[in-house]
């Protein structure tokens, strides 16, 4: 019978090194087979409750729902009276595109015309329009909206801003990511975010 070759230092630092590529490449499954899961399960598809009260009228806030920043704004008086007869011209003023729900298709796109919710990201190329005195603006290529997410005309932006489901919890919460009684709606069922 033949001994064994004594080891070398080559062979324990070849083992060392196929250890240590057999533990990284464990450890980056665990992440990748962890996203795979379904989106449902995701923590940030439940409904998130906001507090309207604290919300200024002609102040804005933004939330976050499925990792979407939803801008809620409390429009004023004169801003809701500017909603009914627009003084620009508007691709989609009666919302026709499937960018809401049906409870939100109306000259206002909201449940109640003193709040607009809208999914923050201009349906151009995704950047997250700002708000200015006439509506909002996107930064990246200028796309223009009415404070009603209503897209200006002759602007890049194809279409009005999302509206995600939404309902009154109470006279002063919002609930994001529920539809009101009566009422289905997925925002996955849009023309374009």
């Amino acid at each position: 019978m033949t001994a064994a070759p004594p080891r070398t230092r080559r062979d324990v630092l070849s083992l060392a090194t196929t250890a240590t590529v057999a533990c990284g490449a464990a450890c980056a499954c665990v992440p990748f087979a962890l996203s795979l899961s379904p989106r449902g399960d995701a923590p940030d598809s439940a409904p998130v409750d906001v507090d309207l009260s604290k919300i200024a009228p002609g102040a804005q806030i933004t939330a976050s729902w499925r990792s979407l920043p939803i801008t809620i704004i409390h429009r004023t008086a004169q801003t809701i009276s500017a909603l009914k007869t627009p003084d620009q011209p508007l691709r989609d003023p009666d919302s026709h595109v499937h960018q809401q729900p049906d409870y939100a298709r109306n000259w206002h796109r909201s449940l109640r015309p003193e709040f607009g919710v809208y999914v923050a990201v201009c349906t151009h190329l995704g950047c997250i329009p700002a708000l200015d005195d006439d509506g909002y603006t996107c930064p990246c290529h200028g796309s223009g909206f009415d404070l009603a997410g209503r897209v200006l005309v002759n602007q890049p932006a194809p279409y009005n801003l999302p509206v995600p489901p939404h309902d009154f919890a109470s006279a002063t919460t919002l609930r994001l990511g529920i539809n009101p009684d009566g009422h289905t709606f997925d925002l996955s069922g849009i023309v374009q975010l």
